[in-house]
């Protein structure tokens, strides 16, 4: 089987429980370290799918790797090689695809409910599911891209997931670890203090508490979706 190719932007958010996943179901990968200068490769034929993780930058940065990337993201949907964005890599995803990236109105920092959306896409994705806990960290967010349907949303941000055939971009945060989220904490105290005065930024010790149950329900969620995506995967 290819491998499956991962793109991280920042060493701080590498792909976490998505790469335990993967390996827990012998599913070769590739990591793609764009923050260490790796080129982004240009034949997509060479990957079963395409994982996109998150970032600090914003897809509208003038960044040498952002417009290889969106063409990269195109390519992928033009030849059907299943496409899976976190966050950032949703973003990426929206824009690749004629969506529009931009300032959200309410950032949210910590955990929170996603909803699923009331639609048959939707269910498809995440049936029996209607609503599930999350992470978030992000100022920004994208609009449904033409053809794509919005799966999921929440009371701050009302495109949390698209979907768009065999492709998926989140805004949320499904790969969480206890590693990720204490090393966010600590490399974002900053960030937390300045948006204390959201409703959606929570404190470091609420972000930390209760953390073994909280992601292992998490990664039931991601397992759900995780199954969903390499299920399409090609086995070439």
């Amino acid at each position: 089987m290819k491998p499956v190719a991962i793109f991280r932007h920042a060493r701080s958010e590498g792909p976490a429980y998505f790469a335990t996943y993967l390996e827990g179901r012998a599913i070769p990968w590739k990591l793609f370290a764009l923050d260490e200068g790796r080129a982004v490769p240009k034949d997509v034929r060479r990957f079963s799918g395409l994982a996109f993780m998150g970032g600090p930058m914003s897809v509208n940065d003038d960044l040498p790797w952002v417009k290889p990337m969106l063409e990269l993201v195109r390519e992928a949907v033009r030849k059907d090689v299943p496409t899976l964005g976190h966050c950032l890599g949703g973003q990426l995803m929206s824009k690749a695809l004629g969506g529009e990236v931009s300032r959200t109105r309410v950032k949210e920092i910590g955990w929170g409910q996603v909803d699923v959306a009331d639609n048959n896409v939707a269910r498809a994705w995440f049936a029996p599911l209607t609503a599930f806990e999350s992470f978030h960290w992000h100022g920004e967010t994208f609009s449904i891209p033409p053809g794509a349907t919005r799966v999921l949303e929440n009371a701050h941000c009302a495109n949390q997931a698209f979907a768009l055939g065999v492709h998926l971009g989140m805004q949320c945060h499904v790969e969480m670890t206890e590693d990720l989220i204490r090393g966010w904490v600590k490399g974002g105290e900053d960030e937390i203090r300045e948006s204390a005065k959201s409703p959606a930024v929570q404190k470091p010790q609420e972000m930390q508490r209760d953390m073994t149950r909280r992601l292992e329900a998490l990664h039931e969620v991601a397992n759900r979706l995780y199954d969903k995506w390499t299920s399409n995967l090609g086995r070439g």
